[in-house]
């Protein structure tokens, strides 16, 4: 195993299927590279919001702007520093607030092939 150290400025964004509005993904280790998981920075526009069911678990960490993920069990918002998981099935809205957010995000298994993609 080769270890690497990445920086949002490696990642090349694309907008995310299916989604409205300014969301893009950024993979930077993923199945194409044979790990287990999927690694890479998001990028979410200014008052996007996005209602999604989870095919993957998916840990987001906020690294500049404010996220509030909405579920079943009520909101949490997180900023710069601060971590937030969603579990593999729950339904969730991700909103950003107005400045929009750059996060980083670990998911497993790799959310491309478990949405089709």
């Amino acid at each position: 195993m080769t270890v690497r150290k990445f920086s949002v400025s490696d990642a090349t964004f694309e907008h995310v299927p299916g989604l409205d509005g300014e969301v893009f993904t950024g993979n930077l280790v993923d199945q194409r590279h044979g790990a287990p998981i999927t690694i890479g920075y998001g990028r979410y526009g200014p008052d996007v919001s996005i209602d999604i069911t989870l095919a993957v678990d998916d840990v987001m960490v906020v690294l500049k702007g404010r996220l509030s993920v909405t579920g079943d069990e009520g909101t949490v918002t997180a900023g710069p520093g601060e971590i937030v998981h969603m579990p593999k099935g729950d339904r969730v809205t991700i909103r950003a607030h107005e400045d929009g957010a750059i996060t980083a995000y670990v998911t497993y298994p790799h959310w491309q092939e478990a949405e089709g993609g």
